[in-house]
């Protein structure tokens, strides 16, 4: 397209829902200024509200999201991000407000309708179907392409599958195994193929990455960004600022279910976007105390876990000893065996060979490790720590109701001060102790997880993924909490796939690397991440 204005030549281009506009004075040659104008917006919601009961997670927000963009949506847990999008996705229904998708009214009802008109969620916690295929979790709600005369074709089927795995560059998982064989991660990146097709406009990536090793955030990244140079639209959930900073091309931020404001490429770039973005999320300092600042790594004498010559699969002859007042950190990719020590440690798994002891007993079920004092934070929360369909308060005194019991008899005010101070404590965003797990953000889910063991008072603290999932400011009082853990005596095994937590918070720290130990490193100011990565790869 071409327009003229006075002494000037104006010439309109669109490249990939892109406009650029070049304007040109007389003589001039075609190496003029671009000018990038604004991109096609693809989906809007105005005046969107959400309540659950008397929650009200989003009170009256407008969003936009244009063609091209990696939106970043940041926030503290509960502040009201995965609910925007779980609405646009079809996952669940609006309490007022209006939605717009390519120009158009939009209203799914559910999340396949959505999938098939272009826009896909990939979610925090697991999502995939167990008991089936691979081939099966991909193809969901889609078994009609396979099938004729109301017969799948299972060969049919797994074939595609495959080629589909193998495009995304994740061809060692197989398309005809059960999806029960594999890790987390590699159910997250099943998840990934079944929601990204060629009919995909929208993605939406809630905390996925939190769940991924660093090869599977890669493949993560490289098909968003190619996504947004076809362009698509992305919207980026995530707590890991590093991440969305390197990642995104604009950023959102809410607070208490209102958006705060919006910042662009550049002013992502500024020096202290990170302090006023923190402090957009929370309307406070955070300050700068974040991770431990001492290099004490001194403890108790006496051994509060001790794992001897444990065998299970490819685990063979795995000893350790965790001291009373010691942090021992465990880090590696995903799969790498540090996930099998934590539930070994905590009677979750039948050994082939060895012990594990505690107080001079062997813990061979979870229930004599609760019993010696012992706790555990699984990665996995809403599969293993958490009573989803079951109030907070519930949740939160399970391993405390033998010390709560007065005869046969639990005081129903003692279980809710119990619950009410880890509520306090952890700011777990809710409407009281009998709201119901399931209906809390992964954050605050994890904040239940991590409050049940600090009320019962556990000494020996087995740690999972702790902060998966949850904003800067609890992270930082998880922390301070962690750190005073060890004042008080406590020992804690810290499993993590963040470096940086590791050594920031470890009095010892082990890489494993194929089920093995390939280096042991105590605390020390001069240590990086650098320092480490070697040993994992």
């Amino acid at each position: 397209m071409c327009f003229s204005e006075e002494n000037s030549v104006i010439l309109y281009m669109v490249s990939q829902a892109t406009v650029f506009q070049y304007r040109f004075a007389p003589g001039d040659s075609l190496k003029s200024e671009m000018v990038q104008m604004e991109k096609e917006i693809i989906f809007e919601a105005k005046h969107m509200r959400k309540e659950f009961g008397p929650t009200i997670a989003l009170k009256d927000v407008d969003f936009t999201l244009r063609r091209g963009e990696i939106r970043g949506l940041v926030g503290e847990n509960g502040s009201g991000k995965s609910t925007i999008m779980s609405i646009a996705s079809g996952m669940q229904p609006a309490t007022k407000g209006e939605m717009f998708y390519k120009g158009q009214p939009w209203k799914p009802a559910t999340m396949v309708e959505a999938q098939d008109a272009g826009i896909s969620m990939i979610l925090q916690e697991a999502n995939t179907i167990p008991g089936v295929t691979v081939a099966q979790n991909i193809f969901a709600g889609h078994e009609a392409d396979f099938s004729r005369f109301g017969v799948i074709n299972m060969v049919k089927m797994k074939r595609a599958a495959q080629k589909v795995l193998e495009s995304f560059g994740i061809g060692h998982i197989k398309a005809g195994d059960l999806i029960d064989r594999y890790t987390f991660e590699d159910r997250k990146l099943v998840e990934l193929v079944r929601c990204v097709t060629d009919r995909t406009e929208i993605l939406v990536v809630d905390e996925t990455t939190t769940a991924l090793s660093l090869e599977g955030r890669e493949i993560l990244y490289k098909l968003i960004h190619k996504m947004a140079d076809q362009g698509k639209g992305i919207v980026f959930v995530s707590h890991d600022m590093d991440e969305i900073l390197e990642q995104c091309t604009d950023l959102t931020v809410l607070r208490d279910g209102d958006i705060i404001g919006h910042l662009n490429r550049s002013e992502m770039d500024a020096p202290d976007a990170v302090k006023t973005i923190r402090y957009m999320m929370v309307g406070r300092e955070i300050g700068d105390k974040y991770y431990r600042e001492d290099y004490d790594t001194s403890h108790g004498d006496e051994v509060a876990l001790e794992l001897q010559d444990v065998s299970l699969g490819r685990i063979r002859n795995f000893n350790l000893k965790l001291h009373k007042g010691e942090i021992i950190g465990m880090g590696g990719l995903s799969g790498c065996g540090m996930h099998d020590i934590g539930r070994i440690a905590y009677g979750l798994e039948k050994l082939e060979g060895g012990r594990v002891i505690r107080n001079g007993k062997e813990i061979k079920t979870p229930l004599a490790a609760i019993n010696s004092g012992i706790g555990y934070i699984s990665k996995n929360r809403d599969t293993e720590a958490l009573i989803l369909n079951g109030p907070i308060q519930d949740n939160i005194v399970l391993p405390s109701i033998p010390a709560l019991e007065n005869k046969t008899f639990i005081s129903p005010s003692s279980e809710k001060r119990l619950s009410d101070r880890e509520i306090d404590n952890y700011r777990i965003k809710c409407h009281g102790g009998r709201q119901y797990v399931n209906t809390l953000s992964g954050g605050n889910k994890q904040k239940v997880s991590f409050g049940k063991w600090t009320a019962k008072g556990s000494e020996v603290i087995i740690m999972d993924c702790p902060t998966r999932g949850v904003d800067i400011g609890v992270k930082q009082a998880m922390y301070a909490l962690i750190e005073e853990m060890k004042k008080e005596g406590k020992a804690i095994l810290m499993i993590s796939e963040e470096l940086s937590e590791l050594i920031g918070m470890s009095d010892r720290l082990i890489i494993m690397k194929d089920f093995e130990v390939t280096h042991q490193v105590e605390r020390r100011p001069d240590l990086k991440q650098t320092d480490l990565i070697e040993y994992m790869i």
